[in-house]
Formats: structure tokens, C-alpha cells, sequence
């Protein structure tokens, strides 16, 4: 009798927990990844991608500069983090002006940063980006302000 009530508990144990598991599955299925922006590996990832003329000159912590520089862009224009997250109405920011605050940033600093280094980071940054899911879909001409 005793062998009945534990095979009846267990069997009761693993169909709750079957349950549990199956929803959250299924809640966590419907719910796209966050992505998540780490400053050290955007700093490796965009390095090994940069053009090798731009990576014979450029070194890691000149290429970690130019990414907090921009990241310093878009938290002033308002991008999430995770005390603040996404607005309602996604933020639109063109490569132009991403690229002229950062090289005003390098200017303030006489970095000796060439605008065809800092596209170039910046567009392997956008290629990040992309790649860890943070680009949303390209705005139509109706959508952007």
C-alpha cells in the first residue's frame, strides 16, 4: 500500500512539473530573444571585422573608444538599457549622424581617427548589432519624423 501512495505522489510530481515547464516553454517560445549590447565582445567582434587596412592602424582600445563613443549617441537620444527600457516609438538614427558626433568627439580630443576609420567601425558595429537582433526592421519614408 505504501508503494502505491509514492508511486502516486511521484507520478503526481512529474505531471505538475511537466505542466510548469511545457507553459513557461511555450511563453518563452512567443517571446523574442532580448539583445543584449556587451562592450567587450562588440569590441572583438567588430575588430575581427574591419577592413584590413582600418585594423592594421586601428587597435582594440582605439576600437573600444569609437563604440562607447556611439553608445554615448544613442543613450543621448534615448536608447534602452535595462533600467530604462524601449519606448513605444522606435528610435531612428541615421549612420551620418551617428558618424559626425563621434568624429566631433575625436576632434575634442585631437585623436588622430580618419572619417574612413570611424565608418568603418561604425559600420561593423551596425553589422553587430545586427547580428545580436538589435536592428529592428528599415523604417519606411512614412515612419521616419
Amino acid at each position: 500500500m505504501v508503494v502505491l501512495y509514492v508511486v502516486v505522489a511521484l507520478a503526481l510530481v512529474f505531471l505538475i512539473a511537466a505542466v510548469l515547464i511545457g507553459r513557461e516553454a511555450r511563453r518563452l517560445d512567443a517571446e523574442p530573444p532580448r539583445a543584449v549590447f556587451d562592450i567587450d565582445e562588440a569590441t572583438e567582434w567588430v575588430a575581427n571585422h574591419l577592413p584590413f587596412e582600418v585594423s592594421a592602424v586601428l587597435t582594440y582600445s582605439d576600437v573600444r573608444r569609437i563604440l562607447e563613443w556611439n553608445l554615448e549617441f544613442l543613450r543621448a537620444k534615448g536608447m534602452s538599457t535595462p533600467e530604462r527600457p524601449l519606448p513605444e516609438n522606435s528610435i531612428v538614427v541615421g549612420p551620418e549622424e551617428v558618424a559626425d558626433f563621434v568624429m566631433s568627439r575625436a576632434r575634442a580630443i585631437d585623436s588622430p581617427y580618419s572619417e574612413d576609420q570611424v565608418a568603418a567601425v561604425l559600420d561593423a558595429q551596425f553589422g553587430y548589432f545586427d547580428a545580436i537582433g538589435a536592428i529592428g526592421p528599415e523604417a519606411n519614408g512614412d515612419e521616419v519624423e
